[in-house]
């Protein structure tokens, strides 16, 4: 009997260390930590990746520039990024280029925030006023740029543009009186109505139609060295997303929690609600051409498109229009 216990002990042990052995992990690197980005969180906390047999560390590297570099130079293995970024980087010439496969947000997430309350607001009452953007070259500044574009305000001419402030302190330089509008994303435009600092009086995604804001992206030498891994986080992105679709914000909000710790979690579910209402949260990963196509427009009206990239060069959908299946 103490042989075959022995045994029976032996075998557990091995099927432990093969168990483990199955399990890959994912080096992903976030641009920024946002409730925008809720379906990946849930994907995390609600067991989708794991299911997969995937472990993810994810990495916050605050930036578009910081988060290719990373990507780059093999810091990580998948970057959530926006998609100019790949367009970037295959312009100046990239031997293995970034190839966007799994789109996570299909809008801006910005808002515009006025210092005083404005009853009625029409995109008008901008010219004259001075404007607090965001970084230049960055797609919240370019689809800030085509929505007053496509309101008739030439921001270059019939506004103040402040564009030189970084991108962490733009919220605090409002605060303390700079600018009589300003772009924010949320939590904090909604903490400024809050705090009577600010009031959100228009979307900036409403306003920019779909375009794949944020993308989950691979360098071309991964994917074809991965694809099994591809597909399988691509997969438990899909049920992510599909559960958001299916879930209330306060439920939403629960899950993800653990994320933004010191943010209050009805604050959480009311940007959540915002998001999920303006259809920010892509409901499936699938990159299409005519969003892209609109990002390179958005991208040629702010005089930062090197060139027109095709959809089949930079985007690979096949994972996404798999996971759907």
């Amino acid at each position: 009997m103490r042989k075959w216990g022995f045994l029976f002990v032996a075998f557990m042990f091995l099927l432990s260390a093969c168990s483990s052995n199955d399990v890959k992990t994912l080096r992903i690197a976030e641009v920024t930590r946002s409730i925008f980005y809720a379906p990946q969180y849930v994907a995390i906390e609600k067991g989708f990746f794991a299911e997969e047999g995937l472990r993810i560390e994810l990495n916050t590297t605050w930036g578009g520039d910081k988060t290719m570099t990373t990507l780059l130079s093999n810091g990580a293995d998948i970057a959530l990024v926006g998609s100019e970024t790949s367009i970037y980087v295959y312009s100046q010439g990239a031997v293995d280029p970034v190839i966007n496969f799994a789109q996570l947000t299909q809008t801006d997430g910005t808002f515009l925030v006025s210092r005083e309350p404005i009853a009625n607001f029409t995109w008008d009452q901008l010219k004259g006023s001075t404007f607090l953007g965001q970084r230049k070259g960055g797609m919240p500044q370019m689809v800030g740029e085509y929505v007053l574009k496509q309101h008739g305000i030439d921001p270059h001419k019939d506004l103040h543009l402040i564009q030189n402030i970084e991108f962490a302190n733009i919220a605090n330089a409002f605060a303390s009186g700079t600018g009589d509008f300003v772009q924010l994303f949320e939590p904090t435009a909604s903490i400024f109505e809050q705090e009577g600092k600010g009031y959100i009086v228009a979307s900036f995604g409403t306003e920019s139609g779909h375009l794949p804001y944020t993308t989950f992206m691979a360098k071309q030498s991964f994917i074809d060295e991965n694809k099994d891994v591809i597909e399988k986080f691509t997969r438990a992105l899909y049920k992510a997303q599909q559960w958001v679709q299916t879930h209330d914000a306060k439920e939403i909000a629960t899950v993800i929690q653990p994320y933004f710790e010191n943010t209050n979690i009805t604050l959480i579910e009311k940007v959540v609600e915002r998001y999920k209402n303006q259809g920010s949260y892509a409901t499936d990963p699938i990159l299409d051409e005519e969003e892209w196509n609109h990002l390179q427009n958005v991208m040629k009206e702010a005089n930062e498109l090197p060139s027109y990239i095709d959809h089949s060069i930079l985007v690979n959908t096949s994972f996404a229009e798999k996971a759907k299946k």
